[in-house]
Order: structure tokens, then sequence, then C-alpha cells
């Protein structure tokens, strides 16, 4: 059957509609969670009628998907065991992937059916560090430490735990500091129901409410993004291991060849490729260093991406069956430069500067994210919310705090929330929408003395803490039942 211009088997297929399938209902729960919160503010206080806010979220959910970046996306990517992103097509990729989105999808679901806000990061990083810990004791040749990515996970853990302390006492303070220069006692009063606020308040909730839909778009978005185009790399490899659409090739081919005589530092040892393969992966993980052989093993894997691009203008020029070992060659160059450089290995400064920016230059041609992804992603996200955002907005408006979410409360959290996430975006760093926003408004309850529903927040509290260790539970389960099945009983290897 043909698909994307290529000739694809039926059981290819079917792997690929399921896993995107997946994904997307991944997507569409995040707007159960994620972009009801969003929302919750412009709804609870009547500032908008629910089916134009949820239209309205989605849009700018939309021009937050098509206008990230996709850092956020690659950030979260590199989190998995190095080995299998580089082993995309395998049965341990297949059964990665799977793991991953049922894990996460799971947990967000039963979470959102009791209406509790839940973090979608938390769930699939959670699903993520499942895999890892699986696949390094599965692996005869591994042990648990090599393949926890620990410096990105860190730095994951960091801006996902930090994030809803800078939304509770970031909106806590902006309350207070809005009762000293807004003197307007309608704003700090519950909202009435049924009773539209005046026109400049609703102009504040529309544009706080439109600003965390951009940013939840442009940072929850990518993590979709992230695992379908994966998901893509994997099934098609032929036409999305690489960046289709770039146009410069012969730069790429040009630096390939210009990197060769610094990379060939040592003449002496004979490597062949799998024993680069081989070197690379063992330097990428966690613990590795620098040996005799990471030279010439970079000089091989280069000399390869080389010799695939020599005399290419376009992608269109290079062999179906070359482009995924062509993607493997440029994935496994970039990251090493990236870790010989973190680990101060490269001491000539013009070496340096150059290599930095072929790195860069070789990112651009595997971290990208397709048009058609962004936009599908965006799709599913304001579907998702359509479907689910009244039980979570009903618990953000009415049971955090002991009395109904006021219109300053709203707009504050919102702002926070806001500027918040639209930080971590620029950071490249994936936060939680749900926990951003809910401590906003856990924040403006206690700033304002209205006080808190503590069995809410206990409620929350539990969720928000069991999410990481009952998903690490899941994904490994899942990843072990998955790769039992699609080695043993699908033969994909």
């Amino acid at each position: 059957m043909q698909l994307f211009g290529e000739t694809l088997a039926a059981g290819t297929i079917f792997f690929l509609i399921v896993a995107i399938g997946l994904a997307l209902f991944f997507e569409a729960i995040n707007g159960f969670h994620d972009t009801a919160n969003a929302v919750a503010t412009v709804i609870y206080t009547h500032s908008l009628p629910p089916t134009v806010a949820v239209i309205w979220s989605g849009i700018w959910n939309l021009i937050g998907v098509l206008t990230s970046s996709g850092t956020v996306a690659y950030t979260v990517v590199a989190l998995l065991p190095t080995d299998l992103v580089n082993a995309l097509g395998s049965g341990p990729s297949y059964a990665m992937i799977f793991s991953i989105l049922i894990s996460a999808i799971i947990w967000n679901f039963g979470t959102w059916y009791v209406g509790l806000p839940n973090s979608s990061s938390h769930a699939l990083i959670g699903g993520i560090l499942g895999i890892s810990i699986a696949h390094g004791l599965l692996s005869p040749d591994h042990v648990l430490s090599e393949d926890l990515n620990w410096k990105p996970v860190r730095d994951v853990f960091t801006a996902l735990f930090v994030s809803p302390v800078i939304g509770f006492f970031g909106a806590a303070s902006l309350l207070l500091l809005a009762k000293v220069l807004v003197r307007q006692p309608e704003l700090y009063k519950p909202a009435e129901e049924k009773q539209v606020p005046p026109w400049w308040i609703r102009i504040v909730l529309i544009l706080t409410c439109t600003g965390v839909s951009f940013a939840h778009g442009s940072n929850d978005g990518q993590k979709g993004m992230g695992l379908v185009t994966l998901i893509l790399v994997a099934i098609v490899p032929s036409v999305f291991a690489l960046n289709m659409q770039a146009t410069n090739i012969p730069q790429v081919a040009a630096k390939s060849a210009a990197v060769i005589p610094i990379l060939q530092q040592t003449q002496s040892i004979s490597l062949n490729t799998q024993d680069a393969d081989h070197e690379l992966t063992q330097l990428l993980r966690p613990s590795g260093k620098i040996s005799e052989k990471t030279f010439p093993a970079l000089a091989i894997k280069n000399h390869e991406i080389a010799d695939k691009l020599l005399g290419k203008k376009s992608y269109e020029e290079v062999s179906s069956s070359d482009r995924r070992s062509l993607r493997n060659d440029m994935y496994l160059v970039s990251l090493a430069i990236s870790k010989l450089d973190k680990q101060n290995q490269l001491t000539n400064p013009q070496q340096k500067q150059f290599l930095i920016s072929y790195q860069k230059l070789l990112d651009q041609q595997t971290k990208y994210i397709p048009n058609f992804v962004k936009v599908a992603v965006a799709l599913a996200l304001g579907i998702g919310t359509m479907i689910g955002w009244k039980r979570i907005v009903v618990t953000v408006g009415e049971k955090i705090g002991k009395e109904h979410l006021s219109y300053a409360q709203g707009a504050t959290a919102e702002l926070v929330a806001m500027a918040t996430i639209s930080t971590a975006d620029y950071f490249g760093l994936p936060v939680s929408t749900t926990h951003v926003l809910s401590s906003g408004v856990a924040g403006t309850m206690i700033a304002s003395g209205s006080g808190l529903q503590v069995e809410t927040l206990k409620s929350i509290a539990l969720s928000w803490i069991l999410t990481l260790p009952v998903c690490t539970l899941l994904g490994a389960a899942m990843f072990t039942t998955s790769l039992y099945m699609i080695l043993n009983l699908s033969g994909v290897r």
C-alpha cells in the first residue's frame, strides 16, 4: 500500500496507525487536563461562553504549536536511552513508544475521570523513567545507572517541581499588589453565577486565557509532537528520518568534509563501523568517558556522513535505504560532539567553534517537526478540551478555595502561569500548565484570605505525588510486556 509516497507492508501501516492514534489520544487527554485549565477562568467567570472559550483557546493552542521551536520536544526525547532512540524501527524502539503512550494515557484518563488536575508532563516523564529502568535491567550488557540519563532528568525535574512554587507565590504576590493598585471591590468578590463581568475585566481575563493557551501550545504541545515524529521516524524512516525540506545539504556536506582533519587525531587505531557505533554509544551513556577510540570512532561516522552527502543537493538524492543510517550517524556525531564539549575535551578554540557550528547544523537535519504533525497535535488538544473541560473547570473554579474564584484571582493566576510557561519554553524545559495554574489559584486564595478546601488539596497533592512513581511502574511493566509481545509474537527484531 502507498503511504507518504512509499510502499509499506500492511503490518507496518497497522503499527503506524495504532501508534499515531495513541499519541493523538494522549494529546486529547492532555486537552482534558492542561488546556481545560487555560479556559477555566474565562468559563467560570462567564467572560466567555464555554463553546466560544474552547474554540478560542484551541486556536491559540494551534498558533502556539505552529510557532514553537521544537526544543521542548527534543528535551523530552533526550530523556530516553540513547541506544533505543538510535535504533528506531527495531522491536525495542516500538515497545518504547507504545509503553510511553499507554502508561501516560492510563494515568491521565483516570485522574481526569475523578476530576483531579494532573500533569501530563509528569505522567509522560514517569513512563520514560520506567522504560529506562526496565531497559537497563533487561539488557545483559547494561547496568541500571547507564540507562538513566541523569542530567536532563535532573533539569526536567527541577523545572517541574519549581514551577508550581513560582505559580503559588507569584500569583499570591500579584493579587496583593493588584489590591493596592486597583481598588475595585467587584474584582475581588466571587464571580456571580450567570452574571457577565464588566467589559474591561472580561478583556483582561480573555487576554490571560489567550496567553496561557498560546504558552500551553508552545510547551505542552511539543511533547506530543516529539513522540509523533519519533513514531514516523521509526516506522517510515525513508520519509521522516531526515528533514526532507532542508535546503542546506551542500553546506552540511562541505562542513562534514572540512571536519575530517580535526577528528582524525589518532591515526594508529583501526575501527570498523560497528566498533565506532559501540564506542560512541558507550560515550553517550551518563557515565561515558572519552577514550583513545573516541576520536577515531567520530572520524569514521563523520566520514560516512561526508560520503553519503558527497555531491548531493537534497535528501531526495540519498537512497531510501541510506536515510535511516545517515540519520543515525548524524545523531551520534552531534551528541558526541556536544558531550565532548561539556567534558572540556575540545581544547582548541577555533576547532571547538567549528565543531559546535557543525553540531548545530546536524541537529537541523534530524531534530525537526513536520508541519502536519503540529496541526494534528493542535487539533487533538482542541478536541480534547471540547470533550473534557468541565470536570477540571469545576475543580479549579469551586473546589480549590473555600470561596468561588473571583475575577482578580483568575486573572492573576493566569498571568503568572503564562509568564512561567513562556519562560520554560524559552529555555526548552517542559513544565505542567496544570501544576502552575492550580498552584496559582491556591496562592490567590491564601492571599485573599478566603482559605483552601483541604480535602481537595489533599486529593490533588496525592495525585501529583503518585504520578511519577505510578507512571514509572506502568512504563516499566508496559515496556517489559510489549517487548515480549513484539519480539516473540510479531517477529519484529
